[in-house]
């Protein structure tokens, strides 16, 4: 019987989802794939096993509290634990908030937060009898930095941070061995901007620059094996971050433009219900359709060696500041003393 480590992904049909779950595969591990649509979860299987790991399907959604539950009690009784839970999950609605209907921010929350939320739920509790495991919350530089057209979603990704930040500080609180991390990811060249509910009358992309599912999803194993914080993947990600830290009022007069229309192609399309209440057919694999203008690597680092990058360099500006300041001061006191010694009667004072 093998004793290689079990990880759960949720939204792993397709997407970056899938490109997760098949890295994972790649390190010979046991993959639990949780997703709606069984034809995709059929097809990201076969991915996960030719890549050298061990599949496992199970069709829920996560909006649903009870079906999560019941998805980690199959894990635990085909293979006996839980070792890591990827929370990947998302639904999405592209539109201003004056063309969406309560229903739809209703149904993005339920599927992006509280999917995270429920699938956080359950794995807890079949990690807490053995003190063990990681939880990865996959997030978004939007939970940071919200852009226009996508409201439901960017507010579904802040509430995941705001969910986590607390209970990591339950977790210290109690001692837990249980590791918890989020990681915020860029742009990803994945099939929902073909799935997607749209309002809009362009076709759909996501805001440059590009990064590819794969690479994305390997630094997303590596946060599972070390478990920082957070993970910042991708410089858009860290700039959109300590942009908004820096100057939000900023960056909201220039996404007003740059992401309304960064979202959007010049091919026109019509408005389309899109993948929000039931799954599309076919199955597209990982990728979209952006691969020629796809990044194949991607930076990332954790919050902390960001936070303590810009500290760093706050200090050093500071000090050149400093240099600067001293040497203009020398040079003015010099000069004022020049001054004073060409002026008669001063000279002595």
């Amino acid at each position: 019987m093998t004793t290689a480590p079990v990880v759960v992904v949720t939204g792993a049909s397709a997407g970056l989802g899938r490109a997760i779950a098949v890295a994972f595969g790649r390190r010979g591990l046991r993959v639990a794939l949780i997703a709606r649509g069984s034809e995709r979860l059929a097809g990201a299987a076969a991915d996960v096993e030719e890549a050298g790991g061990t599949a496992l399907v199970i069709p829920a959604d996560v909006a649903d509290a009870a079906a999560v539950d019941a998805a980690a009690d199959r894990v635990v009784a085909t293979w006996g634990r839980i070792d890591v839970w990827v929370n990947n999950a998302m639904a999405t609605v592209f539109g201003p908030v004056s063309a969406m209907t309560a229903d739809e921010i209703r149904r993005v929350t339920d599927v992006t937060y509280l999917g995270q939320v429920h699938g956080t739920l359950a794995a807890l509790r079949h990690m807490r009898p053995r003190d063990a495991g990681t939880i990865v919350q996959v997030g978004s530089a939007l939970s940071y930095r919200s852009i226009p057209l996508q409201s439901a979603y960017c507010a579904a990704k802040a509430a995941v941070r705001g969910f986590t930040d607390s209970l990591r500080s339950e977790l210290i609180h109690d001692g837990s061995r249980i590791r918890l991390t989020m990681v915020q990811v860029p742009a990803v060249n994945t099939p929902q901007f073909d799935w997607a509910r749209s309002h809009l009358h362009r076709r759909l992309q996501p805001v440059p620059p590009i990064h590819d599912p794969e690479t994305v999803a390997e630094a997303i194993v590596k946060a599972a094996g070390t478990a920082p914080r957070e993970l910042w993947i991708g410089s858009p990600t860290l700039q959109a971050i300590l942009g908004t830290l820096a100057a939000p009022g900023l960056l909201d007069r220039m996404l007003a433009s740059r992401a309304w229309d960064g979202q959007m192609t010049n091919e026109a399309a019509d408005p389309r219900p899109g993948n929000l209440t039931a799954p599309p057919p076919g199955d597209p694999g990982a990728a979209g359709r952006f691969g020629s203008r796809s990044r194949p690597a991607v930076v990332a680092v954790s919050d902390t060696t960001a936070r303590l990058g810009v500290l760093a360099l706050a200090a050093t500006v500071g000090i050149a500041g400093c240099a600067l300041a001293w040497r203009a001061g020398r040079g003015a006191a010099a000069g004022g003393r020049r001054l004073v010694d060409r002026l008669p009667g001063l000279g002595d004072r």
